[in-house]
């Protein structure tokens, strides 16, 4: 048996772009999607890489993702602004929140843009890198479809509810946090099922209430929260911030992207915090290269060879995946057969 072919981003973006592009929607934003898938994958992050094609290619067919995404601005007041996405496509409507985000703190000193009516949108440093390449400290909050229960309830109704904080760090690539308020991201074990691999016990519990390693079931059942009652209330701060602030959808009215018939209502807040105005972004990144050597001179530990700053393993990742290429499970590289056959693409995927 051969071993599973190592794929170059560049050919694979120029795919996935062909892709949603074939599906209606306008060159440039196919390419920022495919871009954010790979990019994912590039990270180390497979579980909202090119996993993840398939789902949103069917939100389009099924007419609950606009592939032309057409936003409106429910509120435009100097610092602050909202933007109706109306079911557009929540990457470019994401991407247009952060180039507001970091206009209006470039003007007021912070920038603060909501989303709503919005649908996922990939990874969340993503968007947070770009306004941190910009020179700002930037916060990003989006919610999702039911995957957890409020702590002490047994009916999922909260999204796993991931966040973001990303600045720039001076001559080292930035500082990025990036997380989930579950204890996994649901695309993590949407990924181990991909691979045929169980998953850790204290990750999800199934319908039944009962501890388990089955992906399938941890997927029907319910992902737990991190840190127990702490993840539980981060996961509602995020959706308060992200659907309630926002005028969008929240709780179980936020449907999934993998339930690829039904209306996202997801909805995303963008906060972005101009450095220059607390501080001279030369002092600011000297400061944080200070504060990153701190950390990284810390003694390891048993079993660890070296300390990483968020953000550092997904640089390193993505330096070594551009030079050799990504390796993808099998179950994943059958599905982008499959897409490429459907959509007459075949030619263009580069395995």
């Amino acid at each position: 048996m051969s071993p599973a072919p190592r794929v170059d981003a560049v050919r694979l973006i120029d795919f996935a772009a062909a892709v949603y592009a074939g599906a209606g929607m306008p060159e440039a934003d196919a390419g920022l999607v495919a871009d954010t898938l790979v990019q994912a994958d590039l990270w180390g992050h497979q579980s909202h890489g090119v996993l993840r094609l398939g789902w949103y290619l069917d939100r389009v067919r099924n007419k609950v993702m606009n592939p032309v995404t057409k936003p409106e601005y429910a509120v435009d007041a100097g610092a602050v602004a909202v933007i109706d996405g109306h079911d557009g496509v929540g990457h470019v409507l994401t991407a247009l929140a952060t180039r507001e985000a970091v206009k209006r703190a470039k003007a007021h000193g912070i920038g603060v843009v909501g989303v709503r009516n919005s649908n996922h949108f990939g990874t969340c440093m993503y968007y947070t890198r770009m306004g941190a390449h910009e020179g700002c400290v930037m916060l990003l909050t989006t919610n999702g479809g039911p995957a957890m229960a409020p702590w002490g309830g047994r009916k999922k109704i909260i999204g796993t509810n991931p966040w973001s904080v990303a600045a720039p760090a001076g001559k080292r690539p930035p500082f990025v946090v990036d997380m989930a308020a579950t204890g996994v991201a649901r695309g993590k074990i949407y990924l181990a099922r991909n691979k045929g691999l169980p998953i850790p016990l204290g990750w999800a519990i199934n319908s039944a209430g009962e501890p388990t390693t089955d992906p399938q079931e941890a997927i029907d059942g319910i992902i737990l929260p991190m840190a127990e009652h702490k993840g539980y209330a981060i996961a509602v701060m995020v959706d308060m911030l992200s659907g309630v602030l926002t005028g969008s959808g929240f709780l179980a009215n936020v449907h999934s992207p993998y339930k690829t018939a039904e209306k996202s209502n997801c909805g995303h807040l963008m906060i972005a915090m101009n450095i220059a105005a607390f501080q001279p972004l030369a002092q600011f990144n000297a400061r944080m290269e200070q504060f990153i050597a701190e950390i990284k001179a810390v003694p390891t530990a048993k079993g660890y060879d070296e300390v990483f700053y968020p953000g550092e393993i997904e640089a390193n990742n993505d330096a070594r995946h551009r030079r050799e290429g990504i390796l993808f499970p099998d179950d994943t590289l059958a599905d982008l057969r499959r897409i490429a056959r459907e959509t007459g693409l075949e030619a263009r995927l580069p395995l």
